[in-house]
């Protein structure tokens, strides 16, 4: 794989990038070094148009005026949609991940429309905000271990019929339907409310980010002590009465 290359793109860090979730593109970067792949990686600042020749694509999270900026200037360039219909794999977080919904409601109150990337469409809750470590069992088709993060958001993600839950919660609420479903994802574009970074806690979802993008069904086996010992620690965190 050392004549290998991969396009990894991080949207718009200067709006969307809390609670660690730059360490994402880092984790990707350090994934595909593992395995003699050059990574070419791309920060695209607000002010930038969105390059439609990556292979990965990371939205972090933001607050609720940087997400609605976000989301005005993606709609506006369309990058990441072009981006997508080429096949590009596409990772989100949050309020990326409401972004690449139908809408979603902003800083202003207004329901504001997304890139459509996912089925799904996201409201302000009027509850408990929720917050915590979350554990949730992956969908059987990613094939993947349980899915740890950490949960920060007000928002609620309902599921269309085209969007499938990236994970069913254990330990947490996450897309807070009360309906036990967390995340969302199709073919090749995935959403979380999972911070953590959760990538670090999670390396094989990145793992699969690069399977998907190279075309391969495996990649060759890495050292994944410091991982482990991570997510071991955070799903106990999250088992552990309050």
């Amino acid at each position: 794989m050392s004549d290998s290359s991969l396009r990894v793109v991080w949207v718009y860090p200067d709006l969307l990038s809390t609670y660690g979730d730059q360490g994402n593109v880092l984790v990707v970067g350090r994934r595909a070094h593992q395995r003699g792949l050059n990574v070419d990686r791309i920060d695209v600042r607000s002010d930038q148009p969105v390059p439609t020749s990556g292979d990965v694509y990371l939205i972090g999270g933001g607050e609720d005026r940087p997400q609605r900026l976000a989301a005005e200037r993606l709609v506006r360039d369309g990058g990441l949609q072009r981006a997508v219909d080429n096949g590009a794999i596409v990772f989100s977080v949050c309020a990326g991940y409401q972004i690449l919904g139908h809408e979603f409601v902003n800083d202003q109150g207004e329901r504001q429309p997304g890139l459509g990337l996912l089925d799904v469409t996201s409201v302000r809750g009027t509850g408990v905000r929720c917050v915590g470590d979350v554990l949730a069992d992956m969908d059987e088709h990613l094939r993947l271990p349980q899915l740890t993060g950490f949960e920060n958001h007000q928002g609620i993600t309902h599921l269309g019929p085209t969007a499938r839950p990236l994970a069913r919660v254990r330990f947490g609420n996450g897309n807070g339907t009360g309906d036990g479903t967390e995340g969302a994802w199709n073919d090749t574009v995935f959403g979380t409310y999972m911070h953590g970074p959760v990538l670090a806690r999670n390396p094989l979802i990145a793992d699969l980010l690069l399977k998907l993008a190279l075309d391969v069904n495996a990649l060759p086996p890495v050292d994944d002590r410091w991982y482990e010992a991570l997510r071991a620690e955070r799903i106990a965190a999250a088992t552990q009465p309050a």
